[in-house]
């Protein structure tokens, strides 16, 4: 088939008398820069590891809203999902589950690809906290959705923002288009033992958000390792004057590159972080190190030998 009329057979082109030209959903499917025509038409996640917020990790996806959909979902199954698994003492089969199931999470990215609005310059944000995932965009929800439908998961929506988005989605099986997304989302979790979701917009609807709770069981572990990791920090507070291998190796390791973050001391040693970090407590304590400027940008400076 000649390739204009594969592009019309697909209805991704418009054929005018004087020219041929892409319709936006061909752009934003066919085009390896979509960002081009459709600034931040990207999916960005945003990771903070403990609840201080010094420490972020961010990964941003482009091309084709499929292709940064699909990679988006990948990433998060593979960095950010992770299964626990109970030995129940008198049962033979262990209880197993996820933080967050990725069912839930599929469909929820992919509603927000789905409902963005693409003439709207910001990204879908998916943030991932201690506790929990939110899955932002812009804008909020149809007019058709009342704030007391999404607090009661009663969902109906009389018209689509991206119909044809759809169309392509549903072909890759990534959604259905049937207002079936809340359902899905909520029987993911519910088969998982994780809480119910929260789906958010305000008044003015200029964003929409939803945010997926973490397993209670999950999270309760989580904070079970930082509350150990406080009494680490208690015990070596009292000991603050006494030095140990690992301290001295930390040392050495900043005087020979002062721009080293803990983040990046820690692998290089085959310490966690928390040890990293309580070795530097010790040692600005006792005035070997001061740090000049922020956590990200700044460096140690030795104070003493």
């Amino acid at each position: 088939m000649d390739f204009i009329d594969l592009c019309k057979s697909m209805n991704i082109i418009s054929t005018l008398p004087e020219y041929t030209k892409p319709k936006n959903v061909g752009l934003m499917f066919f085009c390896l820069e979509p960002e081009r025509f459709f600034p931040y038409a990207q999916i960005d996640v945003v990771e903070f590891p403990d609840d201080t917020g010094d420490r972020i990790r961010e990964k941003t996806f482009r091309g084709p809203l499929h292709q940064q959909l699909r990679e988006a979902l990948l990433f998060i199954k593979n960095s950010i999902i992770q299964e626990q698994v109970i030995k129940v003492d008198g049962v033979a089969e262990a209880r197993r589950f996820f933080n967050i199931p990725f069912a839930a999470v599929e469909e929820a990215l992919s509603n927000a690809v789905y409902h963005k609005g693409y003439d709207v310059r910001e990204p879908i944000e998916v943030r991932v906290e201690p506790d929990r995932m939110i899955i932002v965009s812009h804008p909020g929800a149809d007019r058709s959705i009342s704030q007391e439908g999404l607090r009661e998961y009663r969902v109906f929506s009389r018209r689509y923002r991206n119909r044809r988005i759809g169309e392509f989605l549903k072909e890759m099986h990534l959604t259905e288009g049937r207002n079936t997304g809340f359902r899905k989302i909520r029987n993911a979790l519910r088969n998982n033992g994780s809480p119910e979701p929260l789906f958010e917009t305000d008044d003015e609807r200029t964003y929409f958000a939803t945010t997926l709770f973490f397993h209670p069981d999950f999270v309760r572990s989580e904070t079970d390792n930082r509350e150990n990791d406080r009494i680490n920090d208690q015990i070596n507070d009292r000991e603050m004057g006494k030095f140990n291998t690992h301290d001295w190796e930390v040392f050495e390791i900043i005087q020979q590159n002062p721009d080293l973050t803990v983040a990046r001391i820690a692998p290089q040693l085959g310490v966690s972080e928390s040890t990293v970090r309580r070795a530097i407590r010790k040692l600005k304590s006792n005035g070997f190190l001061q740090r000049e400027g922020s956590n990200k940008k700044g460096k140690w400076t030795i104070r003493k030998q």
